[in-house]
């Protein structure tokens, strides 16, 4: 009896749950600690040197087109809103009720998949969402 092969999508997505977790905690001490707006370009330039290694030590092409280079520029404006918004938010309110709203992004993403992407829509899915916005009127209670 072998030990079953896991999905790679799972591994890295279980990886980014993990590492998002922890840097929200650390992003709260860090914004507890200095400027909320300097933890965050802080831990943005960590992430965007790390990142760009990844590029360089994987050998990552990098042909790059106008159009996909303006989708990833537009995507990196939202991150970074995004980013600098949840350390403010950290430094004055609660880890738990933060990062859960924050967690809450694929609810977002779900609904423009549907309404512009045309992904279909399920009871199943529509169910998930429902529970995800119960969850979150639970934990941030």
């Amino acid at each position: 009896m072998g030990v079953p092969e896991v999905d790679s999508a799972v591994v890295f997505g279980s990886l980014t749950m993990v590492s998002w977790g922890i840097w929200i905690v650390l992003g709260n001490a860090a914004s507890k600690s200095i400027d909320p707006k300097t933890a965050a370009a802080i831990s943005y330039l960590v992430a965007a040197l790390l990142a760009v290694g990844f590029v360089i030590v994987s050998g990552a092409s990098l042909a790059i087109t106008p159009r996909g280079g303006a989708i990833a520029g537009v995507a990196g404006l939202f991150a970074g809103i995004g980013f600098v918004s949840m350390y403010i938010g950290l430094s004055r309110g609660s880890t738990t009720v933060v990062s859960t709203l924050g967690a809450m992004y694929f609810v977002v993403a779900a609904f423009i998949g549907i309404a512009v992407l045309g992904d279909e829509i399920t009871t199943t899915r529509v169910a998930g969402l429902l529970l995800a916005g119960v969850a979150v009127i639970l934990v941030a209670q």
